[in-house]
């Protein structure tokens, strides 16, 4: 099974990588950001990718959707720190064909590889039950925001600023102070602080 693991921490990779390896024959190839990504998926056409969300540069979900446009047929897990329904729910829009938050135990991870590589689908259980609940129906106000802005919503909601959030997803100053603008106007709001705050009543801190 050919296995393309995105993730931009080194540790993380390395410990997949390990997890992997008790899959039949793996072949593993790795890439720290999208723009590798992207060669290694075009030279290998892998069976299964493993995709974080939260990548430096090009963003995960920019990244899914850049792989779909490619290859219609890409089977794309995404493994990814966030555990809310939204983040899966948008993700699957995208075009993944399952999706395992990091919290998840490993076990249940190699399910997740195992069902994507057999043709199938896949989403971690407690994710499945809130997406079955709705609780972000057709209209709530997150489905207004790409990934990248409830990623900037979620590090303001810890106290980050504006720089260390440019410097926390790799982009600059300007495009962080860009983006908190058009994420108040999708959301009609003016300030800084009342985005904090919406971040923390929709539940994306």
């Amino acid at each position: 099974m050919k296995i393309l693991l995105i993730d931009d921490h080194a540790i993380v990779r390395a410990g997949l990588r390990r997890l992997l390896s008790s899959l039949a024959d793996p072949e593993i190839v790795e890439a720290a950001n999208g723009r590798d990504a992207l060669i290694r998926y075009r030279e290998g056409r892998p069976d299964v990718v493993i995709l974080d969300f939260n990548l430096p540069g090009i963003g995960g979900l920019e990244l899914l959707q850049r792989l779909m446009i490619d290859d219609p047929t890409a089977c794309v897990l995404v493994f990814s720190m966030h555990a809310e329904a939204i983040y899966a729910s948008r993700a699957l829009q995208a075009g993944a064909k399952g999706y395992v938050s990091k919290n998840a135990a490993p076990d249940e991870l190699l399910i997740a590889i195992r069902k994507l590589a057999e043709g199938g689908r896949y989403i971690e259980n407690e994710i499945a039950q809130e997406l079955a609940l709705q609780s972000a129906p057709e209209g709530h106000p997150l489905h207004q925001l790409t990934e990248r802005d409830m990623e900037i919503m979620r590090l303001l909601a810890e106290g980050r600023s504006l720089a260390e959030i440019a410097a926390e997803l790799g982009v600059s100053y300007k495009t962080i102070a860009n983006t908190c603008s058009q994420i108040k106007a999708k959301l009609g709001v003016a300030r800084t602080a009342d985005l904090i705050r919406l971040s923390i009543e929709m539940g994306v801190s």
